[in-house]
């Protein structure tokens, strides 16, 4: 039973010196302190029960608390960590630990090269607990450690990035193979074909890798998904299958035979795996349908530029045409105009020239009926004088006024009146300095 001992509420500060218990419980007095119960807790006291309730000594408590300790960590995490044992794996030598698969050895086998340090280590420390020499001597198998031995080898590559690397350069295991047509037939293309690419981009020595997306990415991604992987740097060495290079001095020729051999390997290697790669992505290429969906909006586009193009130069050509036709209808209208406008000028100027001439016989008419102003017969002298003044007069005025001075003379009859009209005119033109003075002889007078 617990013993019950006086606990000030609250508590107060002691003065330095109070320490037994009459000033605990003179403090208590003071502070109104009460009465409670409390009882041991904590592992030691829990250590110290167990030891008491099983009757053990310190040394058996301790043993035995360690044998469960690592029953717990063996039977920890099997959600995580944790996969059947293949027995052919169990029975391997460890001298060809080259050939084991070393993620499978410690139970890895779903995360392989995405297994953290951390989850390498819990896992060594399992296997370690389970498979210790010492533990299966225990169990009656003493010469029993191959396994053992695999275990260790597995960790010390693992565990070396170098040599983890070079590993996981080899692992095929983590590979993802390509779907069938099968598979694609009843699958997602871009998931089945998406996850064989984020296998092969762990080896990528560029990052982040562009992913192959789905149906709706767009031609710049599905371009540029293409263009990396077709240039895709590869950090895959091979070297992890070197053959053994020997480590004697004395054979040196050997030693460089073998280097030569593991590096022409290496290369031969290194172009294989670049080939399988490139096939893997003309296998994708082939079906991807977003591939085929842009060339048929490419073409459409080219299409439609041709037919465009080609409707623009028809149209071009058609504008050109009823251009031309429309210039040479112009050219023609234009020339028949012309060519009307110069017969009508013909006429005009035939009609004027006609006019001219009428007129100017009137104006000889004029004369004539006047009897040349003579009296009685007129001489061949006064007729040659009057015509001539007529002539003189009509060269030095326009048709116009040639037609004028034959509608004043039309009519007339009498020779007095045709005369005075024949002066007048002279008089006009000699005023106007187009006939000298003198020079007219019959109208003067």
């Amino acid at each position: 039973m617990a013993t019950p001992i006086v606990v000030p509420t609250p508590l107060l500060a002691l003065p330095e010196g109070w320490a037994a218990e009459k000033d605990i419980k003179t403090v208590g007095k003071l502070s109104g302190a009460t009465q409670r119960t409390l009882e041991p807790v904590g592992p030691y006291f829990l250590a110290h029960a167990r030891r008491a309730r099983h009757k053990r000594t310190f040394s058996e408590d301790d043993r035995i608390q360690a044998q469960e300790r690592a029953k717990k960590v063996e039977n920890d995490e099997d959600s995580e960590i944790s996969e059947p044992e293949d027995p052919m794996m169990l029975a391997r030598d460890a001298k060809d630990w080259k050939q084991q698969d070393h993620y499978k050895v410690l139970g890895l086998s779903k995360y392989r090269w995405k297994a953290t340090e951390e989850q390498i280590k819990r896992a060594h420390r399992k296997k370690v607990l389970k498979h210790h020499p010492d533990k299966k001597a225990a169990a009656g198998r003493t010469d029993d450690d191959n396994f053992f031995k695999c275990i260790q080898k597995a960790t010390e590559v693992l565990l070396d990035p170098t040599k983890r690397r070079q590993f996981d350069s080899v692992d095929e295991e983590a590979d993802v193979e390509p779907p069938t047509k099968k598979q694609l037939q009843k699958g997602n293309f871009y998931k089945l074909w998406g996850n064989v690419f984020k296998s092969e981009a762990r080896f990528s020595k560029i990052h982040p890798v562009p992913m192959l997306g789905d149906d709706k990415s767009t031609r710049e991604e599905v371009e540029n998904f293409y263009n990396f992987w077709y240039s895709f740097d590869s950090w895959r060495s091979f070297e992890y299958l070197d053959e053994d290079v020997p480590d004697d001095n004395e054979n040196r020729d050997q030693k460089r035979h073998t280097e030569r051999k593991n590096a022409n390997a290496r290369k031969k290697k290194k172009a294989e795996d670049n080939a399988r790669l490139r096939k893997l992505l003309d296998d994708c290429s082939a079906g991807d349908e977003r591939i085929k969906r842009f060339r048929q909006e490419a073409n459409a586009a080219k299409n439609k530029k041709r037919l465009e193009r080609e409707a623009a130069e028809k149209k071009a050509a058609e504008d050109a045409k009823a251009a031309k036709e429309a210039a040479e209808k112009a050219a023609k209208e234009a020339e028949e105009k012309a060519k009307a406008d110069r017969e009508a000028n013909k006429k005009a100027k035939e009609a004027a020239k006609n006019a001219v001439k009428k007129n100017k016989r009137v104006l000889r008419g004029s004369v004539k009926d006047a009897n040349y102003f003579a009296e009685g017969d007129a001489s061949p002298a006064t007729i040659d004088a009057v015509l001539g003044d007529v002539e003189l007069i009509q060269g030095k005025i326009e048709p116009e006024e040639i037609a004028a001075l034959a509608s004043k003379l039309n009519g007339l009859k009498v020779a007095d009146e045709i005369k005075s009209v024949w002066k007048a005119e002279a008089e006009r033109l000699i005023g106007a300095g187009k006939i000298k003075d003198g020079e007219i002889k019959a109208f003067t007078a």
